[in-house]
């Protein structure tokens, strides 16, 4: 018999007691590794002494392939209104509270352009969903908290941070963070690096940061290498920086620099970086936003 027979005769039989997946018997797989399957809880239970190790090692391996995995994009994805890619730099982007749209300074500064040639106030207001400009941002922010929108939960949570309220944060950001926000992720990665609302813990602190590095949270990614480096795993470092760098994020870029420097970073694997770094730049260039750099330097 071959070994591709045995495993085959293998995944049809409960690891711990060897019984026989048939009729009313229904084996279910090793939710962490995917290796082994079982026919009860118990027998699980029973195996794990055996099975712990390999299952460790094999979980490592399947975690590391999506961590390692290059994203498509950065989680801030396209702007909604010229459908071009967002920049990673915060200072390229307005966050609007009344519609929970991250919309790129091009836009924006289109909107304001045409407000300024227009007399009919009416007029004046958000360019996603046109509602009025307000300084109750505050108030529709927490509109939008009581249906659970990711983004609203995230801004609540950053209020209460900066007043000092660590323990509201931290539960405002875990509620976004279950809702798939990549930034809650990030930031409760601090907090539990920090012990800030919640117990220092590592493990919990690099989860989150996978996390929203998965997710494409370049500053998550950028932060990952870091730690690895720290770490002394620079093979590791360098995965995260070439991924980060191909996000457009420009920290990675100085940090594989000066790993080709000193020959930690290949030649190719550098030139790779740098070209996916500039065609990520440049995806998020146009005409508009350029006149937007021009009027409105970033500070």
């Amino acid at each position: 018999m071959s070994s591709t027979d045995n495993k085959e005769a293998a995944d049809m039989c409960c690891a711990s007691c060897g019984i026989a997946e048939v009729d009313d018997i229904e084996l279910k797989n090793c939710d962490a590794c995917d290796l082994v399957r079982y026919c009860s809880d118990e027998c699980q239970e029973d195996h794990r002494p055996n099975h712990e190790a390999i299952c460790k090692e094999r979980a490592a391996e399947l975690r590391d392939e999506i961590l390692f995995r290059q994203p498509e994009g950065s989680y801030l994805g396209d702007c909604p209104i010229c459908c071009l890619p967002l920049s990673v730099d915060s200072n390229k982007y307005v966050k609007y509270f009344c519609c929970s749209k991250v919309i790129c300074n091009g836009c924006t500064t289109a909107n304001m352009l045409r407000q300024l040639e227009s007399e009919d106030e009416s007029t004046h207001g958000c360019p996603f969903c046109r509602q009025p400009y307000s300084k109750s941002d505050e108030d529709r922010n927490k509109k939008r908290c009581e249906v659970n929108d990711p983004f609203a939960l995230r801004e609540e949570g950053r209020t209460h941070f900066v007043d000092g309220d660590y323990e509201r944060a931290f539960d405002y950001w875990t509620k976004a963070a279950e809702l798939g926000d990549m930034d809650a992720h990030c930031y409760l990665s601090l907090m539990y690096r920090g012990g800030q609302g919640a117990e220092k813990d590592k493990g919990k602190e690099a989860y989150h940061l996978e996390e929203a590095a998965i997710g494409g949270h370049s500053d998550a990614r950028h932060m990952l290498g870091c730690n690895e480096g720290e770490n002394g795993r620079l093979d590791r470092a360098v995965k995260h920086w070439i991924i980060a760098a191909k996000l457009g994020e420009d920290e990675s870029i100085e940090r594989l620099k000066e790993g080709f420097k000193f020959g930690y970073v290949r030649k190719e694997d550098f030139a790779s970086a740098l070209r996916g770094h500039q065609a990520a730049v440049d995806a998020t260039k146009s005409p508009q936003r350029e006149l937007a750099e021009k009027l409105v330097p970033p500070s």
